[in-house]
């Protein structure tokens, strides 16, 4: 079997090599990169898949079914490091890959399958990586979401999009939702876990705490889910809400897969956490202002997209990290009372479902 035939995509299904993909390493991204390791594994059954990840991603690998293993590698953002790129090439090298998908376009995540000699190292044209790729995809700015442009490097060159993407899945043993729950001292009722983060200020939504405060009165628990980045967050939110809101933010992503498994329903901006959510099958409202559902809410499906209606904003979508127009109106304008009793909409849906 030749290179040229694999990647036409009449690979010999008896190929055992195994296949890296390096992803992008934001937590959404990241979780999102499953639809990716669903497809080859669709493509190609008997070739284990490979996730590059950093130590922060590093726990989501092992909710991720199709994934072998993760390689735990952490490369700075700001410099080559030439190093550290080595060491990884040398990682890589041992592994015996067949394949590699190159999903960023930057030359720095070339460099160490070029340098490991991964046979085949596919990826789309971009940022002047002539002979760290040696198979090139073209028409990455025709394809219209994040997604498409990700998922299209496992198909076959040239194969029209599917109507659908397989979903991003994270499955959590229910054996370790009730021991992450014993060791938090959270009860078995349900919690509505709230996750205030994200990255650019723009996307966070303004009511958080009074949103626990309305949640806690009708007599639900709640957590705040975060980073240590929102540590803060978290204090002014237990503070509005009292005894009943727990703030469960930290470094371990860990916790918050398991908090986001374990809630009833989860309220999330336009971040990691509503990816991760979501594709735990967690009850997820989204709320969102300076981006696109379209673009950039779950695969998953969401149980509320929530956005404010109240008035048609120009500047909307706006996809910037920091407003600069309207005085984040695309935020402000979602109210705490509309929130919450779309949260308790949900809540009764669950239980009914449950019931039945």
């Amino acid at each position: 079997m030749n290179q040229d035939s694999q990647l036409s995509g009449h690979a010999d299904r008896d190929d055992t090599r195994p296949i890296l993909i390096i992803p992008y390493m934001w937590i959404g991204d990241f979780v999102r990169n499953h639809t990716v390791v669903r497809v080859l594994n669709e493509r190609w059954p008997n070739r284990p898949v490979d996730l590059l990840t950093t130590s922060l991603c590093a726990p989501l690998v092992d909710y991720m079914p199709g994934v072998r293993q993760g390689i735990v590698w952490d490369l700075p953002r700001s410099r080559l490091a030439v190093g550290r790129q080595f060491g990884l090439a040398n990682l890589l090298r041992e592994r015996n890959y067949g394949t590699a998908l190159v999903l960023p376009r930057t030359w720095k995540a070339a460099i160490a399958p070029a340098l490991a000699g991964i046979p085949e190292r596919v990826g789309f044209v971009g940022e002047f990586r002539f002979g760290l790729l040696n198979r090139w995809r073209w028409g990455e700015k025709k394809l219209p979401r994040f997604i498409d442009k990700n998922a299209a490097l496992a198909q076959p060159d040239g194969a029209p999009l599917p109507p659908e993407w397989p979903v991003p899945q994270l499955r959590v043993p229910a054996e370790d939702i009730v021991r992450w729950r014993q060791a938090n001292g959270l009860g078995a009722g349900a919690a509505v876990a709230l996750a205030p983060g994200s990255v650019g200020v723009s996307k966070r939504w303004t009511y958080y705490p009074e949103a626990a405060r309305l949640l806690v009165e009708r007599g639900l628990e709640v957590w705040v889910v975060g980073g240590p980045a929102e540590k803060g967050l978290a204090q002014e939110i237990v503070a509005a809400g009292g005894p009943k809101v727990r703030d469960l933010t930290g470094n371990d992503l860990r916790n918050g897969v398991l908090a986001m498994a374990a809630a009833g329903v989860a309220i999330s901006n336009d971040s990691g956490l509503m990816h991760i959510a979501a594709a735990l099958g967690t009850p997820t409202m989204g709320i969102f202002g300076p981006t696109s559902p379209y673009l950039w809410a779950p695969l998953n499906g969401l149980a509320a997209t929530v956005v404010q209606d109240k008035s048609v904003l120009s500047c909307q979508p706006c996809q910037s990290t920091i407003c600069k127009m309207n005085d984040h109106r695309c935020m402000r304008d979602i109210a705490a009372s509309e929130v919450v009793g779309i949260a308790e909409r949900v809540l009764g849906d669950v239980g009914a479902r449950a019931e039945t």
